[in-house]
C-alpha cells in the first residue's frame, strides 16, 4: 500500500492539520516508508516462533516469574471511605440525578 500526495493532503485536511505542500510531500515519503516497513514484516515467515513473555526474554533467555501470590493485603475500609459522603446505600454513593 502506498499513498499519493493528495491522499496526504485529504487526510491532512480531515485531522484539522494545517500543512503546506513541502510537509505534504514530507509526509508522503515518511508513510509510505512505514507502509514499505510493514509490508515487509507482514512478508516474514513467524512459523515456528513463540512469542516472548517478556521482551527482555530473547536476550537473556528464560527469566523467572517474579510473581506474587493473589492474597488480599489491605483490608476492607468501604466504611470509612464512605463516611464522609453526603449519601451512600448498600455500599454504593448516592449522586444525584443530572440527566432526565
Amino acid at each position: 500500500m502506498s499513498l499519493t500526495l493528495s491522499e496526504v493532503v485529504r487526510i491532512a485536511k480531515l485531522a484539522q492539520l494545517e500543512m503546506d505542500q513541502a510537509h505534504a510531500e514530507t509526509a508522503l515519503v515518511e508513510l509510505n516508508g512505514i507502509f514499505a516497513l510493514a509490508e515487509q514484516m507482514k512478508n516474514v515467515d513467524t512459523s515456528g516462533v513463540e512469542p516472548l513473555s517478556h521482551p527482555l526474554a530473547a536476550i537473556l533467555g528464560k527469566l523467572p516469574l517474579r510473581l506474587r501470590d493473589d492474597v488480599v493485603t489491605e483490608e476492607n475500609a468501604r466504611e470509612a471511605y464512605q463516611a464522609p459522603a453526603p449519601k451512600t446505600q448498600d455500599g454504593l454513593y448516592l449522586v444525584p440525578q443530572v440527566i432526565e
